[in-house]
């Protein structure tokens, strides 16, 4: 499939939501770009792609592409916001792609902000995005792959891998599954919070009804024959309740690893930022440390990806009888570690109080401990500290946090408590 890129400009700029700003690219060296791109085959089509790459900044060869998320009705890139730090530093590209008729058309929001506007990209800037067109997410993987292959030809990448989260894993599910066996263009997967269900194929002129595919598909595994790389990383939030990954879990296989990240949400507050009271959840939302984990995920693929050592095993997080075996503060035992969660100054909860609604559901919730639990648990706040250093130095010897989040992890120690 051939596709065109033909550089957008005027309008309102580029249009991707993001409530927490990234890194300066311009300082960084980096550029970034924004195409319409354009295919007749299976049917004519015009989305679009961002890029962001180093401009005088040296390029590591790979090329890391996002399937854009559509969730709240507009186009967002969540795995952008985790991993910018990484792919500056580490010099990767990234490419975010419109591959989903709601971000393009628009249409309903499987998860919306009350007050948010549901309109996808021509809605909410015609003069920019006027001529684009998209012909429904039966092409969805199609258009998807088509411009990363596109993108990927015009930067020169020498190896390209995927990632998305919420919605668009449902989709790369389907991809790893269904596509790739048969496109096998992508060098590896990055699958970052998903469901029990694969998403369906989608129809032509509308996009997929994920919320029907979830009330009545069946629980649908990674298939086990992969000839690339793939990484699951579930956060707790995922595994019960809502997205129930659970009932999907699987093993690790020669291809396949796993990782379920103890204390974290589907979204907390480093994708969020600045805009938690909008949300108007009845907790602090989540402020666990996923962030950390999912740069070593990218790490550990992209050298997978390359031929070097498979990414390291996770155990998985402790469930008995359909809930989670939680600790003394209430933390649950077992799955990724992080400082947070290993030497504890709060519970951390990948879901929401009951009654909350469904979007503080996703961004769990932060509890403090209270001044008796905060004494029984640390003698000192020297105590404290020491054991959340050496917390962090264990994620790290464990593979789950690169050595340079150090001192950020480190930064993120809790103040002692006020009473």
């Amino acid at each position: 499939m051939s596709v065109t890129l033909t550089p957008l400009t005027g309008g309102l700029g580029v249009a991707l939501t993001a409530a927490r700003p990234g890194p300066d690219l311009a300082a960084a060296g980096w550029t970034e770009a924004e195409y319409a791109a354009s295919g007749t085959d299976p049917v004519p089509f015009t989305t679009r792609v961002v890029v962001r790459r180093p401009g005088s900044a040296p390029a590591s060869g790979m090329l890391v592409v996002e399937w854009l998320n559509v969730s709240s009705g507009a186009d967002a890139a969540p795995d952008w916001t985790y991993l910018a730090d990484e792919l500056v530093r580490q010099g990767h590209a990234w490419a975010g792609v419109s591959a989903q008729f709601h971000g393009v058309e628009g249409g309903s929001a499987l998860v919306a902000v009350e007050g948010a506007a549901l309109q996808g990209l021509k809605g909410a800037d015609p003069e920019r995005y006027g001529a684009l067109h998209h012909p429904g997410d039966a092409y969805a993987h199609d258009i998807f792959t088509a411009v990363a292959r596109e993108v990927a030809r015009s930067l020169a990448a020498e190896r390209v891998v995927a990632v998305g989260e919420s919605q668009a894993a449902y989709l790369l599910t389907t991809y790893v599954n269904e596509v790739h066996p048969q496109e096998r263009f992508f060098d590896g997967f990055l699958i970052h919070s998903r469901g029990d269900v694969a998403a369906p194929a989608g129809e032509p002129g509308r996009g997929i009804d994920l919320a029907a595919a979830r009330a009545s598909g069946r629980p649908t595994p990674i298939r086990d024959d992969l000839d690339v790389p793939v990484l699951v990383v579930q956060t707790e939030g995922d595994l019960l309740g809502r997205l129930n990954y659970l009932a999907a879990r699987q093993p690790d296989a020669p291809m396949l690893r796993v990782w379920e990240i103890a204390g974290a949400a589907h979204a907390d507050l480093f994708q969020i930022g600045e805009f938690e009271a909008f949300l108007g959840c009845p907790d602090p939302v989540n402020r666990g440390q996923q962030v950390y984990v999912v740069r070593a995920a990218l790490r550990h693929l992209v050298a997978w990806a390359a031929g070097g050592p498979a990414a390291p095993g996770a155990e998985p997080i402790e469930v008995r009888d359909g809930a989670f075996v939680r600790d003394e503060v209430g933390n649950v035992r077992g799955g990724v570690r992080t400082p947070v969660v290993d030497a504890p100054a709060e519970h951390l909860a990948g879901d929401a109080a009951p009654g909350a609604s469904v979007i503080c559901g996703l961004f769990g919730r932060t509890v403090a401990l209270t001044a008796e639990q905060w004494a029984t648990r640390w003698p000192s706040y020297d105590a404290y500290v020491s054991a959340y250093t050496a917390a962090t130095d264990a994620a790290i010897e464990a593979g789950f946090v690169l050595a340079e989040d150090r001192a950020a992890l480190l930064d993120e120690v809790r103040p002692a408590p006020t009473c």
